[in-house]
């Protein structure tokens, strides 16, 4: 019997829990705030978020689904990231309900909405750290056949940076001391990041 496992997705898996998630993981979680044009706020936790560029700074999430999220950058332009965190977990989570639209998540999770400086939704304010975006690019994500999937792509740059004082140690951002969760692969898995996991390599010189 080998000491490899193997599969093709397209054929399944096999496996009790699907092991993708896991393997890519853990992942930082895009928790992100939108209004609608009606003016209803929505927040939400996505599983498929990270950063992409630096100059201009772009970050990104995928939607499984059009979900209000999307819905609501199509139809504004904007969105706001907010670090989930382990005294946020709770809160984090009950913003994952799969409520009606006409829900607003900030009163759903007892959460407070805070004006941001350039775009029209709101920060979580109880996060240290936000990210005001505004949507640069919307990709409907399709397989290597050309065939279009279920799931959208949506790009924000960064056009403002909310980062609480604390966690500027010598004007370094201290991610060790965030205490920042992460999305596991499990169906309820997620990890803390400490300073007991903190380790440091510099990059090697060539030659």
């Amino acid at each position: 019997m080998s000491d490899q496992y193997f599969y093709q997705p397209a054929q399944g898996h096999g496996l009790p829990h699907d092991p993708f998630n896991a393997i890519v993981g853990p992942r930082p979680i895009g928790w992100i705030s939108t209004r609608a044009a009606s003016g209803i706020l929505n927040l939400a936790p996505y599983s498929f978020f990270n950063a992409f560029n630096y100059t201009p700074p772009l970050i990104g999430f995928a939607s499984l689904g059009r979900k209000d999220t999307l819905r609501n950058v199509e139809e504004t332009g904007e969105f706001v990231w907010n670090l989930a965190t382990r005294p946020l977990a709770d809160a984090m989570n009950a913003s994952c309900a799969a409520a009606p639209p006409e829900v607003d998540e900030f009163q759903l999770a007892g959460l407070t909405p805070a004006a941001s400086k350039i775009v029209a939704v709101p920060c979580v304010a109880e996060s240290p750290v936000s990210f005001e975006c505004k949507c640069s690019q919307i990709i409907r994500l399709q397989g290597a056949s050309g065939a279009e999937t279920n799931s959208w792509l949506i790009l924000g740059e960064v056009v403002g940076v909310h980062i609480a004082r604390e966690l500027l140690r010598d004007g370094i951002y201290d991610t060790a001391g965030s205490h920042t969760i992460l999305r596991g692969g499990g169906p309820a898995d997620y990890f803390e990041i400490t300073p007991d996991n903190l380790f440091r390599m510099t990059r090697p010189s060539y030659p």
